[in-house]
């Protein structure tokens, strides 16, 4: 099932994408955490929004919605540095021992077709292409079998990074927090339509250009690891993301740098989940304010 956030009629819903469009969940589940209290509400929420799918005489076509970030402000939003083995060639650092993760913060999400914004404080602007793992139950100390069974789907992310920011700090988290700088979707795909999260294709392209092009049965550390791991610190709850790192081809490693500039699109593909596309626009006046 492919479980969407969407804005239709100034509502924001959760529904399904299928084939005759967009099904509604139950009016429970509107709001901008609706997605939330959907993944806590677990087999009982996929089980009726399958039920109306096979009932529902008419569908909500798919480009009458705009699409959202499937969770608007995840709790906690992790990204995994150094996590494909051809990244860290490229970096020149070596195999990491254990995972290292850092934050990104939950104001920097967006959604597909949303603007990617160029800092007024950098032109650093670089891209990572990366598989998201959407925790669907709450979790604490889990074995890595267990794992399997929290995850309620996945998705893309684009952890997008501003380069001189992201070196200022050890933590990494200012780099990787701008506004604008999270996007996800275009929905969440249950597992079962996944298969293997572990042999999907990811590529990332800037405008034409295939910057990207790698498969997940290269992380260094799996989805499942990544879970068990965070899992022995801290409880896990429905709707946190962890984004699992990126492989080879960043902007950043370039020759001249391939950073991202204004008027440019950000497009990311992986298999058997979809594409999440933004443009690129300078950072507007607007974003200075105090309310």
């Amino acid at each position: 099932m492919k479980l969407v956030s969407y804005l239709y009629n100034n509502t924001c819903s959760v529904g399904a994408v299928t084939e005759k469009g967009i099904c509604p969940a139950p009016e429970k589940y509107n709001g901008h955490n609706g997605m939330v209290r959907f993944l806590q509400d677990g087999e009982q929420a996929i089980n009726g929004l399958n039920d109306l799918i096979n009932n529902k005489p008419t569908f909500i076509p798919l480009d009458e919605c705009q699409l959202l970030s499937p969770i608007a402000k995840p709790d906690k939003f992790f990204g995994v540095a150094l996590n494909y083995s051809d990244h860290i060639e490229e970096t020149g650092l070596e195999k990491p021992e254990y995972p290292t993760f850092f934050n990104k913060q939950n104001s920097c999400v967006i959604g597909t077709g949303e603007a990617i914004h160029l800092p007024k404080v950098s032109e650093k602007l670089d891209y990572e292409g990366e598989l998201g793992v959407v925790i669907g139950k709450r979790c604490r100390n889990i074995s890595r079998e267990q794992a399997k069974s929290v995850i309620a789907g996945y998705t893309i992310v684009n952890d997008v990074t501003v380069r001189d920011w992201q070196m200022r700090s050890h933590t990494w988290t200012l780099g990787k927090s701008f506004d604008t700088h999270g996007p996800c979707g275009p929905w969440i795909v249950t597992p079962d339509e996944i298969g293997d999260p572990h042999n999907l294709n990811i590529k990332t392209w800037v405008n034409e250009d295939l910057r990207q092009n790698f498969s997940t049965k290269y992380l260094v550390f799996d989805c499942y690891y990544l879970v068990e791991y965070l899992s022995q610190v801290m409880t896990l709850e429905p709707g946190d993301i962890i984004a699992t790192g990126t492989s080879s081809g960043v902007g950043v490693k370039m020759k001249p740098r391939g950073y991202m500039k204004a008027g440019d699109e950000v497009r990311i593909d992986i298999e058997n989940i979809g594409t999440l596309v933004n443009p690129i626009i300078d950072e507007p006046d607007s974003t200075r304010f105090i309310q």
